[in-house]
């Protein structure tokens, strides 16, 4: 298990992502496959502007997020793994502290899904909407795209190549953001395309509220990364949250006991990210690598 953790921030506010607990992608060239820090520090760049400014955890997040969506080398957005079908189907979920959440799953036409899930929260009664409309997704004034968009060379690829067996599937590639303000309140977003020649119609655990995506003032924000399957089983994000409500461990302590009670039993890999009520942020994962960026009071970090 590889534990990291930040103490809590002299600014009052504090922001940390991940990319994925998966690999790289290796269909990528030199020339496309650019600098995963570079794409993590401006992901993180957007987010931290906004809480710098003193905006709201749930803006930040979303900046975030956003970042890792356009960029194609993360499995999100322009980048998200292929299924079986070839086909990109998109899941995204945003919760703030308060208790709300929104969350879309085989989505085809957002160009941001961490926008439309936002929407849902914002715009519906819904939590969760399944495959919501081109239509429907342009009356929110959000910008859409065909699916053609989505089917980047690399990941067509990377789908060959898991399907002729030259390259095993990725399960762990996700992208997330959490984060606090300076008013205290906290927010979590996460993004995904799902596992690399996945079933069309599959759904992990990122737009399951309490599974991949979970916020609760006074407590912490949980993103969440891996084996979708066994994050759903074990309820993982949710299961973090509760250890430090009700027992009161401190974040990374729950972080370890949930992984070794809920993941480790499962044989599943994965990682979490967390900000936890008084601004420290954890980072773990108990795969070889996990991409994440955060500030450590002296630098950025990421990891890569």
């Amino acid at each position: 298990m590889h534990l990291f953790h930040v103490p809590p921030s002299a600014s009052g506010w504090a922001l940390v992502l991940h990319g994925g607990a998966g690999g790289r992608v290796e269909e990528l060239s030199l020339e496309e496959s650019g600098s995963y820090a570079e794409g993590l520090t401006a992901a993180y760049l957007a987010g931290a502007a906004v809480l710098a400014a003193g905006g709201s955890a749930l803006d930040a997040v979303c900046a975030t997020v956003e970042r890792l969506e356009d960029d194609p080398l993360f499995n999100a957005g322009r980048g998200a793994a292929l299924t079986a079908e070839g086909t990109a189907e998109l899941d995204a979920c945003v919760m703030t502290g308060d208790g709300r959440a929104g969350a879309i799953a085989a989505c085809r036409h957002a160009r941001n899904p961490v926008h439309a899930a936002r929407k849902v929260m914002e715009e519906t009664p819904a939590v969760l909407l399944i495959a919501p409309s081109e239509e429907r997704l342009t009356g929110w004034d959000l910008a859409t795209v065909k699916p053609a968009y989505f089917l980047t060379p690399a990941r067509q690829q990377q789908l060959r190549n898991v399907q002729d067996r030259v390259l095993e599937g990725s399960r762990h590639g996700t992208v997330g953001a959490v984060a606090i303000d300076v008013q205290g309140r906290l927010a979590a977003a996460t993004s995904t395309g799902g596992m690399v020649n996945q079933s069309e119609g599959r759904v992990g655990d990122t737009p399951i509220v309490g599974a991949g995506t979970y916020a609760r003032d006074g407590v912490g924000a949980i993103s969440c990364t891996g084996e979708g399957e066994a994050f759903l089983q074990g309820v993982v994000a949710a299961d973090v949250a509760a250890r430090v409500r009700y027992l009161g461990v401190p974040m990374d302590a729950a972080i370890e006991a949930t992984v070794a009670a809920e993941l480790e039993p499962r044989s599943a890999m994965g990682g979490l990210i967390a900000v936890g009520a008084d601004s420290s942020i954890v980072v773990g994962h108990n795969s070889p690598a996990m991409f994440a960026a955060y500030h450590d009071g002296d630098r950025l970090v990421t990891h890569t």
